[in-house]
């Protein structure tokens, strides 16, 4: 397996060019609409081989990182050039310079180069995750086992960062197997490892085993379905109103409502006591909290995006406020710079954050909530859970992406986060899709545009933390440190 001088009459530029991009669409595959998870290896593989044998490594990790993220995230173009490019090019960029700094170890020792391998691109998604404009996890390796139960389980012992690296670590083996022709420890390790995680997950899936709690979603939809009309918000709150009249008195314990599902002036249920009193009246009627989700202005720069939950004798319990917000979609970073751009004044003003994770004590549970965006990044899932949260619930609007893969990949994404924290996830939006995530699994789906009630009976966490949820990153922060070490021998027997 030649690079630069192996003798080919062909330019090697345009093989390394040509095996990134099968990577990449490898990469995609994995992921929905396609969702073959176990693609992920011969495509890291291949990216791999393209870093240790190249002629250009940083160029082929470039390419795979750009073709990857755009056939992973183009629907996000329906918000426009302005919102897919910049994502697509920075955060693809990174693959770029993991290929450019893992190329100038081709010629360390296998072991050694196995080791920067992983813990490098360990460090590499621990950064892209946070950096810059607070980070983007989506496409994460480790996201790909999505589908598979018997490996989804071992999520609560390493989570998705340390699946991560446990592929990562079985394709360096791999690409280092095949160019030596003979099994490696390197191989091999990580092969057992990754054989007992899967068994692991298979038969202790770490499902919640507290009470059991009645859950209904109400998918309420829009007036105005992939457009935008007059008076939308309040249409919207009455359509999750009406529907909401539908549940039978105490069929459930809790009602959920999605993000976007009230908001405005005149339907915002903390701004508008007309709304609040309807609201807590069905709470009232069914004997069940209800949680809502919706924005509310505060001023022409700036507005808050919360989740508000009523109780049936109480009227409204408490609120949790968004912290992760949309960058160019909820808030524009470092405004003063962007004004020359006209798209950006879709986005007039800026949200703002929430200060922390908060759990609703409830006679029925102690539930916890994240909105949106934020359930696509393991911590905040993870801020819930150490806060006590025995159930999830994940609130979102994806009305403007069509019919386009983004809730199938956000429901995996929701379904690795019921794994790692061994909490079962309630996953509400207001067009679709809305689904329960108990015991691993995905239970009913409301489709796309459906305005309907579902409902499912989950069961509550017994207090018990999973090892994720108490250590986090610590599979990666592992990956990182041996890296760490490696450099500093390196530079102590080079000095």
């Amino acid at each position: 397996m030649g690079g630069v001088g192996s003798g080919y009459s062909y330019n090697p530029d345009v093989r390394s060019v040509l095996v990134a991009l099968a990577a990449a669409v490898l990469m995609a595959l994995s992921f929905p609409p396609f969702g073959v998870g176990v693609l992920v290896v011969p495509a890291l593989s291949l990216l791999l081989w393209v870093v240790r044998h190249g002629a250009r490594p940083g160029l082929g990790g470039l390419i795979f990182g750009w073709a990857f993220l755009g056939g992973l995230v183009w629907w996000i173009g329906k918000l426009g050039l302005i919102a897919v490019m910049p994502l697509v090019v920075v955060f693809g960029a990174y693959f770029g310079l993991f290929g450019w700094l893992l190329g100038r170890a081709r010629a360390w020792p296998a072991l050694h180069w196995w080791i920067a391998a992983v813990g490098g691109w360990a460090l590499m998604e621990a950064i892209r995750v946070r950096f810059p404009v607070g980070g983007f996890e989506w496409g994460l390796a480790g996201y790909s086992i999505a589908p598979y139960s018997w490996a989804r389980g071992a999520a609560q012992w390493v989570g998705v960062s340390g699946w991560s690296v446990g592929l990562v670590a079985l394709a360096a083996g791999a690409v280092l197997a095949i160019e030596q022709r003979r099994f490696l420890l390197e191989a091999i390790g990580p092969a057992i490892v990754v054989a007992i995680l899967t068994v692991g997950g298979a038969l202790w899936p770490g499902m919640p085993e507290g009470p059991p709690i009645r859950v209904a979603i109400v998918q309420g939809s829009t007036p105005c379905p992939l457009t935008h009309c007059l008076d939308e918000r309040r249409a919207t709150y009455e359509m999750h109103l009406a529907l909401t009249r539908t549940i039978a008195e105490g069929s459930v314990d809790l009602v959920v409502w999605p993000e976007g599902s009230t908001g405005g002036l005149n339907a915002d249920p903390v701004l508008n006591p007309d709304v609040a009193e309807a609201i807590g009246a069905e709470a009232a009627r069914i004997g069940a909290y209800i949680l809502t989700g919706g924005d509310r202005p505060v001023s022409d720069e700036e507005w808050i995006n919360a989740n508000v939950v009523f109780g049936p004798d109480t009227g409204i319990v408490g609120e949790y406020r968004k912290r992760h917000p949309v960058p160019f979609g909820e808030y524009i970073p470092a405004r003063p710079w962007f004004e020359w751009i006209p798209a950006l004044d879709q986005v007039p003003r800026d949200m703002i954050r929430g200060d922390e994770a908060v759990v609703f004590a409830l006679p029925i549970g102690r539930v916890g909530s994240v909105i949106s965006f934020e359930a696509a990044f393991g911590r905040y899932g993870r801020d819930e859970a150490n806060a006590g949260a025995q159930l999830l619930v994940v609130a979102t609007n994806e009305g403007s992406y069509e019919f386009t893969p983004v809730s199938d990949q956000f429901i995996g994404m929701t379904l690795m986060r019921s794994a790692e924290l061994g909490l079962a996830v309630v996953h509400s939006a207001v067009t679709g899709k809305s689904t329960f995530i108990t015991g691993g699994e995905v239970g009913e789906v409301a489709g796309f545009l459906e305005e309907q009630v579902i409902t499912a009976e989950l069961r509550l966490s017994d207090g018990t933390r999973t090892l994720y949820t108490r250590w986090g990153e610590w599979v990666q922060g592992s990956a990182i440190a041996g890296l760490g070490l490696l450099a500093f021998r390196r530079w102590r027997a080079s000095s």
